[in-house]
């Protein structure tokens, strides 16, 4: 985005809306600057970005990558493959993820879905429309907004914004939004003021899970070192 990237040229706004944007993208070139681009989603493939939508619930990454990584192992990260998997095979393999039956059940309801709706083409699932895909995976088993809009931005390419537990406390430390905000609020406040581009969301909310990790924790958070601390309004 950088700088002037985020505006909207031609387009008639209230102050508060043109300001609202000013704001993003100052806090956007910050981030960037400090964390510079992130590349992120880390997956090979788009079927291993919803993989790891479906299991990064309730864990971290780290434990998210073992549990890819048994799949691995097993040369079973491709639907077909998976597919062919036993729950109690699956769940073991899971198991690093945490929830592992609860996980289980999500993945092989995702795979059932695709096999049944799609002859297992991710290719065919992937290019339906936006709403119609989102509203699909909504109705699966484990996928909520966060998950379907992962794999909306993250395996599918479309601009869609997640809202993460980082995003949310971002947006309420630095006044931006209420802690308890319905999803779609905080999902709208960034596509109202942002222009529509699925590498800008990716890399925007890559930035914000940084910011989040690294030094606005849920508790002790170092306002003093985040690039978004004291001195962002000088920038």
């Amino acid at each position: 985005m950088g700088g002037r990237g985020v505006y909207l040229r031609g387009v008639s706004e209230s102050p508060h809306r043109a300001q609202t944007r000013r704001t993003l993208a100052r806090y956007y070139r910050r981030l960037r600057r400090h964390f510079g681009h992130r590349d992120w989603w880390p997956a090979r493939t788009p079927f291993e970005v919803i993989l790891g939508a479906l299991l990064t619930q309730n864990t971290n990454w780290s434990n998210v990558e073992k549990a890819l990584g048994n799949l691995r192992r097993v040369r079973a990260l491709t639907p077909a493959r998976l597919s062919r998997l036993r729950a109690a095979t699956m769940a073991r393999l899971l198991r690093p993820s945490g929830y592992y039956r609860q996980k289980t059940r999500a993945v092989r309801g995702f795979l059932a879905h695709l096999n049944n709706g799609y002859r297992g083409s991710l290719a065919r699932l992937l290019a339906r429309p936006t709403t119609d895909l989102r509203e699909e995976l909504l109705g699966l088993r484990g996928i909520g907004p966060e998950t379907a809009d992962s794999i909306l931005l993250y395996a599918a390419g479309r601009p869609v914004f997640v809202i993460d537990a980082y995003t949310r406390r971002v947006l309420a430390r630095h006044g931006l939004a209420q802690p308890n905000a319905a999803y779609e609020q905080l999902q709208d406040y960034f596509e109202t003021h942002l222009p529509r581009r699925a590498a800008l969301y990716n890399d925007f909310h890559a930035q914000l899970v940084a910011v989040g990790k690294h030094y606005c924790h849920r508790q002790r958070p170092d306002c003093a070192s985040c690039p978004l601390g004291p001195e962002l309004e000088k920038s």
